[in-house]
């Protein structure tokens, strides 16, 4: 029987108390890739990515040993935070971040970057089944436009229409009903 997500944090948070090598290992290998998008995607450079993941790790790991650790939601969420925040503090230090950042003032709390990040995660979630949904040959007209970003001339000649803008049409279709699929399963605030 596959683990739920909260108790496979909790084998985590237990494997750390008993300082079981394993579950270090096991956030390195499932988050870090998470995180490394995010910063590649804002200016840094993978061993920057190394670098922030570390620092992530040692703040969970620390406030577990020390038992101040207030999870109010699943460790991924909380590792993505406590690392966008040394992130964007680590480009206001080099000067690639336009705002100027102080320890308080803008940056959000961690209640409300956790909450946004995980409102977001639900919602591609319901992305992902309303195109499992869609159907042939929308599904991959738009994975091949907006994933793989294949040119609208490529998309042309691999579906056969007779020029692109019969083929900026059929996405435009598509798309349309994707959404009609997304909003009626997404209810915003609701889980």
């Amino acid at each position: 029987m596959k683990k739920s997500l909260y108790e496979m944090d909790e084998a985590v948070i237990e494997g750390i108390r008993r300082d079981d090598e394993r579950a270090l290992a096991y956030l390195y290998k499932l988050y870090f890739p998470m995180i490394s998008h995010f910063i590649l995607s804002n200016s840094g450079t993978e061993d920057e990515a190394k670098d922030i993941y570390q620092e992530g790790v040692i703040v969970f790991y620390e406030k577990i040993r020390d038992n101040s650790l207030e999870l109010s939601c699943q460790i991924k969420t909380y590792l993505y935070s406590v690392c966008r925040r040394l992130w964007l503090k680590r480009l206001a230090e080099k000067g690639r971040y336009t705002t100027k950042l102080d320890e308080t003032g803008d940056l959000v709390p961690v209640e409300e970057d956790t909450q946004q990040h995980e409102e977001q995660e639900r919602q591609f979630g319901i992305m992902g089944e309303a195109l499992g949904q869609l159907g042939e040959p929308c599904r991959s007209l738009l994975e091949d436009y907006y994933i793989h970003t294949q040119s609208m001339q490529v998309i042309t000649e691999k579906f056969g229409y007779t020029n692109s803008d019969t083929a900026k049409n059929q996405k435009y279709k598509c798309l349309q009903r994707l959404k009609k699929l997304f909003f009626a399963t997404y209810k915003p605030g609701v889980e």
